[in-house]
């Protein structure tokens, strides 16, 4: 069961994405050809008035193709003859879909909630020895960690992994106003549990604070905040050679890794919210993958409309929009590619464990 709903949430995220650019086009009066689910062979399709609804073999994106989107036409209602700002508006339509389920997915999830934990500081253990006047204080609001916003209080611990050392630079809220601790260190102790094993802590114990229905908002919107972050500490690593084609995920390993959460959650009622809270996570994640400036994707034609329309403005020449469309395809073979090698990679992985 985690495995079908974690394909027809894959398969509702693609719709909806599609969607918005699909609503988008009508609302500006651009005329749409095809809007289809999936890509490669056609399995169905049917004509409603100027648009052809489809769904294709391949379970792997989709599309909404649009009169003169990437070649010229002389239709009043082509891509290419829309005003400027309606193709952007149109082009960021998709990714703000996502983004706005990931966000309604979200509150969904936390509007049950009664408590949270806060990163704001509740008390500490004996042995710590990060506090004092000159130090962390009991009712401190941790807002920042090496130059990183807390929007939660798990970003803590994880920003702490991802920035290993002794010192770290901190602000907290205290007292209403912000308080910096530069080059701050940061003593670990090693604590033995009651069972004999061993843990190395700060000492500090965070707040359970109840939660209003603002405060249920707010921690919604925080955690889609941090999910945006999570997207560009990912690229950042993966940029610097920190994380490899090993660390990274298609759609085969993202169902396997939702099948395993939902199998390991303790009730059905707890499997449901984790899959959920994936669902945010992906959408989120597909929102602002979307909007990069990569040939083929929703970003790389904002930025060659930005391009071409400053260009148009200032040589009063038109270009042609199949030198775009050229760009777009070579993107699109090179993501295909790379998908299809992760894809592959996830399999291999699946049959070996």
């Amino acid at each position: 069961m985690s495995v079908l709903f974690a394909i027809l949430l894959f398969s509702f995220l693609i719709f909806i994405h599609e969607l918005g650019h699909f609503v988008a086009a009508k609302l500006s009066g651009v005329q749409v050809n095809e809007f289809s689910m999936f890509m490669g062979p056609l399995l169905w399709s049917k004509q409603i008035g100027e648009t052809t609804y489809s769904l294709r073999l391949i379970p792997i994106g989709g599309f909404c193709a649009m009169e003169g989107e990437d070649e010229d036409s002389d239709n009043p209602r082509a891509f290419g003859k829309a005003a400027w700002w309606k193709r952007l508006i149109i082009l960021v339509a998709g990714a703000a879909m996502n983004f706005l389920a990931g966000v309604l997915i979200m509150i969904a999830i936390y509007l049950p909630a009664q408590q949270v934990v806060e990163p704001v500081i509740d008390s500490f253990e004996s042995f710590c020895t990060i506090n004092g006047e000159d130090g962390l204080q009991v009712g401190d609001r941790i807002v920042e960690l090496d130059g990183e916003k807390i929007y939660v209080q798990s970003d803590f611990s994880m920003l702490l992994q991802l920035n290993p050392g002794d010192t770290h630079d901190l602000v907290v809220e205290r007292d209403g106003k912000k308080v910096t601790l530069s080059d701050f260190s940061m003593e670990k102790h090693t604590v033995t549990a009651g069972d004999g094993t061993t843990r190395e802590l700060y000492g500090m114990n965070f707040t359970l604070q109840e939660l209003t229905l603002f405060g249920k908002l707010r921690y919604a919107w925080n955690q889609c905040m941090d999910t945006v972050r999570l997207v560009r500490l990912s690229l950042q690593m993966l940029v610097k050679g920190q994380v490899g084609l090993s660390d990274m995920s298609g759609p085969v390993g993202i169902v396997q890794q939702m099948s395993v959460v939902a199998d390991s959650s303790p009730t059905k009622l707890d499997a449901l919210m984790n899959m959920l809270y994936f669902g945010a996570f992906i959408a989120i994640n597909l929102a602002v993958m979307n909007l990069l400036p990569i040939p083929a994707l929703d970003g790389g034609r904002v930025v060659c409309l930005l391009i071409t329309t400053a260009v148009e403005a200032v040589t009063k020449k038109k270009i042609n929009p199949k030198y775009e469309g050229y760009l777009h395809g070579v993107g699109m073979i090179a993501l295909l590619g790379l998908m299809a090698l992760i894809m592959f990679k996830d399999i291999f992985v699946l049959i070996r464990g």
